[in-house]
């Protein structure tokens, strides 16, 4: 099935594993809070119940800190709503200082470890041309 629409990753290629793992967790909750984003729960074969999960590929990416930059600069110019997380929220340890944290970072000054977001297909591959995959 073809999609219309991408949901992306972006992390920064020098991040240690746990990081990768825990920044990937972090910003895809952000894009399954978005309306239609989540499909139905799923039910096994003997109707056990488990959680719904994003209703579409995820494609994950990586890149340095200025191709981060440069991503985040586009996505913005693009006016596209995204999840990010700044170097800052590895030092705080509860969602309400993780918020204070970024209030307190102005976009230019974002040291990021990664973001994320959901858009029309052809608007996600202009934001990421020039990213690698992850590998």
């Amino acid at each position: 099935m073809k999609f219309d629409t991408k949901i992306v990753v972006v992390l920064r290629d020098d991040l240690a594993a746990w990081q990768r793992a825990n920044v990937t967790a972090f910003l895809t909750s952000g894009i399954a809070a978005q309306p239609g984003i989540v499909g139905e729960a799923y039910l096994d074969a003997s109707g056990n119940s488990y959680l719904p999960m994003l209703r579409q590929p995820v494609f994950v990416f990586q890149g340095t800190a200025t191709e981060l930059k440069r991503t985040f600069d586009r996505a913005r110019s693009r006016e596209i709503v995204f999840s990010v997380f700044p170097d800052d929220i590895f030092a705080t340890n509860n969602d309400a200082d993780n918020r204070g944290a970024v209030a307190q970072l102005a976009p230019e000054n974002m040291n990021l470890a990664g973001l994320a977001f959901h858009a029309d297909a052809k608007i996600a591959d202009k934001i990421t041309s020039g990213l690698a995959r992850h590998g």
